[in-house]
């Protein structure tokens, strides 16, 4: 049972002054080049951030849930993939998806208000983003018990908020995974708050990595503001998953600087002393600090790297700045794999009011 059990403190390499930790847990430190680009898909995921949030302003997204101060996780659980292996991710993902290569646009579909979804889930190996708390890690459990059953060498990283870990779905996905032990890792990024409810009235438990051991389930806990210390945990829960030795619960601690969504006012549930603490614990300068002081990362490639996320902007606002071309017929295209006979009749209604 004691393997099962999380470290009792958080895996941290790297002190939120960008000096090294020895909290490293046992696990092996990811290589530099690797941290070097988990460095630059950062720094390209928080611009990319603070322009979906601006858009929300100017009317061109409905709605966009920040993550600011998650990018660490975000970027972390991308990198930890191959090409061939599932991410389920959820609404607020969106750098997620980024850092795993798909286009601006594609990601922000959903959040425009476009379609459910604006890239090929099959084709990207990405799961539509994910609104009702926890059915995608349902959905990544069974996806991953299928490949299993194929001999597929692939992976499914489930990605869950920690308000998500009080629904049903997460403790049925848990209890599936752990009995058919399907190559499946359950990344919650615990950001202390469920919209407004706070951590501490969720769970009663010091740490929701402990949830996984009632389902014979390895865990662990990381310092979520830590990329280096996500990396290596991710990097080893996909390994241990990929080798056929059952699923795995991460849980990393982090923040959400921002509100819930550009809808919410964050300031009448928390304070200001609290947001600027963790501002301080911010991933992306802690990563910088320790790269620069291992001679990992030079300031030519740091004003690069910035100059690369703006001309990335630039073309996220391009892209949500032309007007979509929809084809309202395409509400029914991915309904059922087969249409049903009222399926059809309302889709020929629709059709005729339109030619009228």
């Amino acid at each position: 049972m004691e393997t099962l059990l999380p470290s009792a403190v958080r895996v941290r390499f790297v002190a939120e002054d960008g000096s090294r930790a020895d909290r490293n847990g046992g696990y092996g430190e990811p290589a530099g080049a690797r941290l070097k680009e988990a460095y630059r898909l950062m720094v390209l995921g928080r611009r990319f951030d603070v322009q979906a949030t601006a858009l929300t302003k100017q009317g061109r997204l409905a709605v966009y849930p920040s993550s600011a101060g998650q990018e660490a996780c975000q970027v972390a659980a991308a990198l930890a993939l191959e090409a061939r292996d599932w991410l389920f991710p959820t609404y607020r993902d969106s750098v997620a998806l980024v850092a795993r290569g798909l286009e601006p646009g594609e990601v922000l579909t959903l959040l425009r208000g476009d379609a459910h979804c604006g890239y090929n889930p099959v084709e990207t190996r990405v799961a539509p983003q994910c609104t009702p708390l926890a059915t995608q890690t349902l959905h990544a459990a069974g996806l991953a018990h299928a490949m299993q059953r194929r001999g597929e060498d692939a992976v499914a990283l489930a990605l869950i908020g920690d308000g998500a870990t009080s629904e049903g779905d997460f403790h049925e996905a848990l209890n599936f995974a752990a009995v058919f032990k399907a190559p499946v890792v359950f990344f919650v990024q615990n950001n202390r708050f469920a919209i407004s409810v706070p951590f501490e009235k969720q769970s009663a438990a010091e740490a929701l990595a402990y949830k996984g051991i009632g389902y014979g389930m390895r865990s662990e806990q990381v310092d979520g503001n830590d990329a280096v210390a996500v990396l290596a945990v991710l990097d080893d829960a996909v390994k241990h998953a990929r080798e056929g030795k059952g699923p795995v619960l991460v849980e990393a601690h982090t923040y959400r600087i921002d509100a819930h969504t550009n809808a919410d006012d964050a300031t009448r549930y928390r304070d200001a002393e609290e947001v600027a603490k963790w501002r301080e614990a911010d991933p992306l300068k802690r990563l910088e600090t320790f790269l620069k002081d291992e001679n990992l990362l030079q300031d030519t490639e740091i004003e690069r790297f910035a100059a690369d996320a703006e001309v990335y902007a630039q073309s996220v606002r391009d892209t949500l700045n032309a007007e979509p071309e929809l084809d309202p017929l395409s509400l029914f295209d991915h309904v059922y794999a087969r249409p049903t006979r009222q399926l059809e009749t309302q889709r020929a209604a629709l059709e005729a009011e339109l030619e009228a």
